[in-house]
Parts: structure tokens; sequence; C-alpha cells
């Protein structure tokens, strides 16, 4: 059978040319799925490592060597002036607490006066029934279930009346030096949430939010440096950000002066 013959084009002087190469187009490379970072959404996450770090070293320039305000001698009285701070001034606290633990210097004492004894004393503290009630309660426990020595776990402090994880933070991280949780007190709470190191509301979630970006060996020392920093400079209003050392990392929404943008969900 005669094979077919394909004839090559011939070019004026004869030869024969060659057929052009069929060009070949380059594949685009396929585009990256938009990454769900906070990152790549703008840029910023308000809780990296780098931020969180940034602001833990400012306090400590700011505020070295923090200690609790509420005077206390020994972790009884710290657990009762820290019942005794709900909803009141640590000063106030500090002037009624003296004249108490001198008429009531022991667990025992207290455990064995009565709630209307001790409310004319509570009085300035304001909710002085319930906090006479509270602390009468706690020390009887203390007592009758810890042989009259404040208990250093949280599950057991979490059992006498009057005490919440508030409370016993304050007395596992002052006292004990246990750093089991961090202390949500108006301070914290507040300027938490400027700074954007939360968005909760509740206490104890804004606590397990704090727990997951700061450093538990800076829990205790955290706690005592935003109450510091909420008493001088970060206060509920109008809060003297001209003056603070976080100011240029800080984009809360009621930010008195500000030199960077500012966060409306940044809200305290």
């Amino acid at each position: 059978m005669p094979v077919a013959k394909t004839s090559a084009a011939k070019s004026p002087t004869g030869k024969t040319k060659s057929q052009p190469k069929p060009v070949v187009k380059a594949s685009r490379p396929a585009k990256p799925k938009a990454s769900k970072t906070k990152a790549a959404k703008g840029g910023y996450d308000p809780v990296a490592p780098e931020r969180v770090k940034d602001i833990l070293n400012r306090l400590d320039q700011r505020y070295p060597n923090v200690r609790c305000a509420l005077h206390h001698n020994n972790a009884w009285e710290l657990l009762i002036a820290t019942i005794l701070s709900a909803q009141c001034t640590d000063v106030m606290v500090n002037k009624v607490t003296p004249g108490l633990f001198q008429k009531y210097p022991m667990p025992q004492a207290m455990a064995a006066a009565s709630q209307e004894e001790l409310e004319p004393i509570l009085r300035p503290t304001g909710f002085y029934r319930n906090k006479a009630k509270s602390v009468v309660g706690a020390s009887k426990a203390i007592v009758e279930n810890f042989g009259g020595q404040v208990p250093d776990e949280m599950d057991k402090l979490l059992t006498l009346p009057g005490v919440a994880r508030k409370t016993a933070n304050v007395v596992l991280g002052s006292w004990f030096g246990q750093a089991v949780g961090v202390v949500v007190d108006t301070h914290v709470h507040r300027i938490s949430r400027r700074l954007e190191l939360t968005k909760a509301d509740d206490p104890k979630t804004i606590e397990q939010d704090l727990m997951k970006v700061i450093p538990q060996p800076k829990w205790i020392d955290f706690s005592h440096q935003i109450i510091h920093h909420g008493r001088a400079l970060c206060i509920a209003r109008r809060p003297k950000c001209a003056e603070c050392p976080l100011e240029n990392i800080c984009h809360a929404a009621d930010k008195t002066w500000s030199t960077v943008e500012i966060h409306k969900a940044a809200q305290p």
C-alpha cells in the first residue's frame, strides 16, 4: 500500500524550511489559599508572643518588685483582707483590718464571734453583713477542717465560705508563692480587655485567656503590676494615656491620647 508523502515547504532559495515549534504557554502557579490566621487578615495579632513579651517587659520596668497592696502578716490575715476587698478599695480595707485583727488575732477568735459583733467593724468596707457572715464562716471552716491553718491548695481554699478563685489566687500567689492562676480583679478585668489580651467579660474566662498567653512564671507579678497600673495610670475614667509606658502598643477604644490606630473592639 503506497504511503502518502508529506511535502516540506520550500523557501524561494529552494531550501526546505523547518516547521516552527509549537509555543507552550507556561501554566500559572496556583494561588495560595488565604491564610486564616489573624496575622494574614491584617498583620496584627494582639496576643502574639512578641507583643505579650513587650507588655511584660514594660510593666517590669515601670513596676518592679510589686507586692500585694493589702496589709497582712500571715495567710489568714491575707485571706480575710481579700474577702473584705470585694467591692471596696484596698486603702479602706487597710484602715479596717488593724482594729479587726487586734480584736480577733487568730481564726479561733473570729470563729467564736457572732456575725452581729463583726458588722459594725466591717461596715466601712460595704456589703458588711455578707462579709461578716463570710469571715466568720471561713474562720470556722479553717478551725474545724484544717486545724486552724489556711490551706495551700486551690480545691481546699474554694471550700471556704466567701472564697472564690480570685481570693484563692491572691492567697496562693502572694503568701504561698504558687502560680496556680491569675488574679482577675476589676483592674485586671478592665485593662486586659483594653490591651486586647481577652475579649471575654466573665472573670473565669478572662483568667483562662490570660493563662494561655502569659507565661506561668509571670502570673503572680502580672496581676500585681496590672493592679498597680490601674490605680496609677490606666484608671477607669479618663486614663492617663500620655504618661503610660504601654501607650504605643495599646489600641484601646477609650484612650484619651494616642499615637497609634484605635481599635473599636478594644473595649474595657
